[in-house]
């Protein structure tokens, strides 16, 4: 399969919400009060654990059956350490982002712990979405353009 363009537009509304779509879905962006925001939505960096743990899941169920796995169900708990002093500039040293990251994967599932922690590997090693922060793209581009 030939490389596949995704696309995403944000558009500022109300203080710091933001409305964001992809494709014909969309979805409400904001921070919390005590950040400043409305509270309309999940932030940004939730939005990126759920991105993650959604990644993993799509991943999991796409090739359980290949790994000849019986996965009755799954949940991903993701988990990132911010210093928000970082991005507001309170702390020069702190990291802007993600200082680090946890994945906790839960399984309904008779497979033996073994075969689920191989295969634990295999998803962390085959999400886009993990892969796109593990190995940053080789070409990250912003353009100016006018409203």
């Amino acid at each position: 399969m030939a490389d596949t363009k995704f696309n995403a537009v944000v558009e500022a509304k109300e203080g710091l919400t933001v409305s964001c779509k992809s494709r014909d879905f969309e979805i409400t962006l904001d921070e919390p009060k005590e950040l400043g925001g409305n509270d309309l939505g999940m932030n940004p960096v939730e939005c990126l654990l759920n991105a993650i743990g959604a990644c993993k899941t799509i991943v999991a169920r796409s090739f359980a059956e290949a790994h000849n796995l019986d996965i009755k169900n799954i949940r991903i708990e993701v988990e990132g350490t911010l210093n928000p002093d970082g991005f507001l500039g309170l702390d020069k040293d702190a990291k802007i982002g993600f200082s680090s990251l946890e994945t906790n994967y839960y399984f309904e599932s008779d497979e033996d712990e073994e075969k689920l922690e191989e295969f634990i590997k295999f998803v962390d090693s085959n999400c886009p979405v993990m892969d796109t922060i593990v190995n940053t793209p080789s070409s990250i581009v912003s353009k100016l353009n006018r409203l």
